[in-house]
């Protein structure tokens, strides 16, 4: 732009420069003129001033053009001072009164009958600057002449301007903010705001009024704003009504309707979507808590010391009239359990047993539900497959579903010899991520071992064959358990009250089966739960196992191998067959006692639940006599107990007969062991012991009064 600015300067100034010159050079023509055609005298020659303007000009040749003027030189008696223009003027008006032939050159070209003296800006070029200059030298030649026109016509002159504009180049300015503007925009609003309502004040005035609003004067104006919203939301209203009724709601036959139900696609998203709001209904977090108001004066300490239920799991469409009949958590997400059950009897149209995923967040609905043609008696997680869930069934079949897919099984073992045939009561999964295997149990006792992704026969069968001394020809398995980092022996409870240790593979010292020389012998009932010391600390309990029983007792047990052969041979009488006794028996209960479970973490922690539906919690640091919590759940008997697999291990999962998954929160103070935890319960197994080897073997009741408790 600057480039082009500079350019029309330059144009500018060259034609300013064009005008100057043009106006000097007719000035010069103008002097020359005058003073060729002076011939008076010295005297009159020094009264004549130059020319120097064109208003002197127009002046000097009307002085000389003037009609009847007394001092015409062509009249007798006149002045002698003669104008060149005016002296060839006067011929080329009137030629027949001269009696000359008046010179071509004598009158403008263009304008007959008329001599046209034109002078302007700019406006000769050098062609007639020479035309007017040969002109004025011949009307100057005439006029010298002793012949003298007549008359003298008057000349028009015409004055021509020339306007120049400077216009300037359209140019597009970003616009700016400026303060002052905003300011002054502000200002300027605001005086018309206050002219206004001063223009108002004087109406009011001169009506006679104070200049303030009156009450009638709001009311009506409030009346009338009012008016104009509701005649506004009414034409809203109006419109929308209209919008609404020209839309036509498109109706599907029934059998596209019908379709489109049935598809598989439209079901799954029906089923994800509802999830997905069902866990956020769920959720119990208070959205609207206030941080700043702290604690209130009703918070009890005493709360750390007790457990708290946080849910309980049921769905009236799959669980009602059921029981609980297995339980185990997730290893890969804490908020998932699984919960196996047996059949309803009321609805002979639903499958026989069903597993179900329930999750935390998730509480009017299970996540997922799996089927089986048989009754579900035990259900475990896969700890190296999160999504593989396997099941043991009262026909004797073992069930593999996965979570990705739909309700039905995607494994499970054939009906036949070469499997089981009786009920699975207990199953485990051992090894590593790379080799692992599912072992099973029946009641027949046949031991199974299984390779996960092939289920079609088992990889070893183990008959468990009773020792000769048994009254009983089968060993009924109800329940196992594997030692920590253990995966060649395992020990069983049966039917008839004794747990025996059980050897997967032959080996130098002994062969594979039942050890009949290491028989651990106390309850007077079917054992109901097994379960090892899981030993995570600095000693090594891993030798410890808990049983519990119908006869009522929770008793606590150490291995051979970890026990003393004095106390096995010390049980060796007559009357009662050789047997490795327990170090203590919890008598505390009232009822079955169906099942018990160590704590993850703490080391002398363990629950247990019974058939009064009550859950006991106990610490054998603090007390080997009554549990440390005890807390009813249920009306109904609870069956399983399951602790949560996170490393504190604070939720604890209790299956009821009534077909409800109760969660329960142990207090940290509870869960979290101290340091000192480990040596305590060395001391304290010690103690146990000593007192077993001082008593004769069965703790702190005898057998016969044990077995007289569960009789009545």
């Amino acid at each position: 732009m600057s480039e082009l600015r500079r350019k029309e300067m330059e144009d500018k100034r060259a034609k300013l420069a064009e005008l100057r010159r043009a106006r000097e050079e007719r000035q010069k023509l103008l002097q020359q003129a005058v003073d060729r055609g002076s011939g008076a005298s010295s005297s009159e020659q020094q009264q004549q001033q130059p020319l120097t303007s064109r208003k002197d000009v127009n002046e000097f040749v009307d002085s000389l053009l003037s009609t009847g003027r007394p001092n015409s030189p062509y009249t007798p008696g006149g002045p002698s001072r003669v104008s060149s223009l005016g002296a060839s003027a006067a011929p080329s008006a009137h030629p027949a009164a001269s009696g000359r032939s008046t010179p071509p050159s004598a009158s403008v070209p263009g304008t007959p009958g008329r001599p046209t003296s034109r002078l302007s800006d700019g406006s000769l070029g050098n062609e007639r600057r020479g035309q007017a200059s040969v002109s004025i030298g011949q009307g100057l030649e005439e006029a010298f002449s002793p012949i003298a026109p007549p008359a003298v016509v008057k000349v028009e002159y015409v004055d021509t301007y020339t306007e120049m504009y400077d216009l300037p180049s359209k140019v597009i300015k970003p616009e700016t903010y400026s303060k002052a503007v905003q300011t002054a925009m502000v200002t300027q609003s605001t005086s018309t705001a206050d002219l206004s309502e001063s223009a108002e004040t004087n109406r009011r005035r001169r009506d006679g009024g104070s200049g303030h609003e009156t009450e009638d004067e709001m009311r009506t104006r409030i009346i009338a704003e009012i008016d104009e919203e509701r005649r506004q939301i009414e034409k809203e209203l109006k419109e929308l009504k209209e919008k609404t009724d020209n839309l036509q709601l498109q109706h599907l036959p029934d059998d596209q309707r019908r379709t489109i139900f049935s598809s598989p696609d439209f079901a799954n998203f029906i089923e994800g979507s509802a999830r997905i709001v069902q866990r956020a209904l769920s959720d119990g977090y208070d959205y609207i808590k206030d941080y700043t108001i702290g604690v209130d004066g009703s918070y009890d300490e005493s709360e750390g010391q007790k457990v708290k239920l946080l849910c309980a799991f049921s769905d009236e469409r799959w669980t009602a009239n059921r029981s609980v009949t297995g339980l185990d958590w997730s290893p890969k997400f804490p908020e998932l359990s699984v919960a196996s059950y047996n059949r309803n009897p009321s609805a002979p149209n639903d499958p026989d047993g069903i597993v179900a995923v329930w999750n935390l967040h998730l509480l009017e609905r299970p996540e997922f539900v799996f089927h089986s043609p048989s009754d579900i008696l035990s259900v475990t997680f896969s700890p190296f497959h999160p999504n593989l869930i396997f099941g043991g069934s009262y026909s004797g079949q073992v069930l593999l579903w996965d979570t990705r897919t739909k309700h039905l099984p995607v494994l499970k073992t054939p009906l036949s010899a070469s499997g089981h045939t009786y009920p699975i009561y207990a199953m485990s999964i051992v090894g590593t991520q790379n080799a692992n295997s599912l072992i099973t149990s029946s009641t027949d006792g046949l031991v199974c071992s299984w390779q996960v992704d092939m289920l079609s026969q088992p990889q070893e069968a183990l008959r468990l064959v009773a020792p000769a001394q048994n009254k009983m020809d089968e060993v009924s398995i109800t329940c196992l358990d594997f030692a920590e980092n253990e995966t060649a022996t395992f020990w069983v409870g049966t039917e008839e009250g004794s747990v025996y240790q059980v050897n997967r593979f032959d080996r130098a010292a002994a062969k594979a089966g039942l050890n009949s020389e290491d028989i651990y012998r106390g309850h007077a009932g079917p054992v109901t739960g097994i379960h090892f010391h899981p030993s995570a600390g600095p000693i090594d309990f891993s030798d410890l196992f808990l049983t519990s029983s119908v006869d009522w007792t929770v008793k606590l047990w150490r291995t051979k191998a970890g026990g003393s052969k004095a106390a096995a041979a010390a049980t060796t009488s007559p009357s009662q067959p050789a047997g490795i006794p327990p170090i203590h028996s919890f008598e505390e209960a009232d009822d079955y006692v169906f099942d018990v479970k160590w704590h993850r973490s703490h080391p002398a922690m363990f629950g247990t639940v019974d058939g009064t539906g009550k859950f006991d919690l106990w610490n054998l640091n603090a007390d080997v006599e009554v549990p440390i919590v005890s807390t009813p759940v249920s009306n109904r008997a609870l069956n399983k107990l399951a602790w949560d697999r996170t490393p504190l291990a604070r939720k604890v999962g209790l299956g009821g007969s009534d077909g409800k998954v109760y969660v329960y929160e142990v207090a940290e103070k509870l869960a979290q062991p101290r340091e000192s935890e480990w040596v305590e319960l060395q001391k304290t197994v010690q103690s146990l012991a000593a007192n077993r080897d001082a008593g004769g073997g069965l703790g702190s009741v005898p057998l016969p009064e044990v077995a007289t408790r569960f009789r009545v």
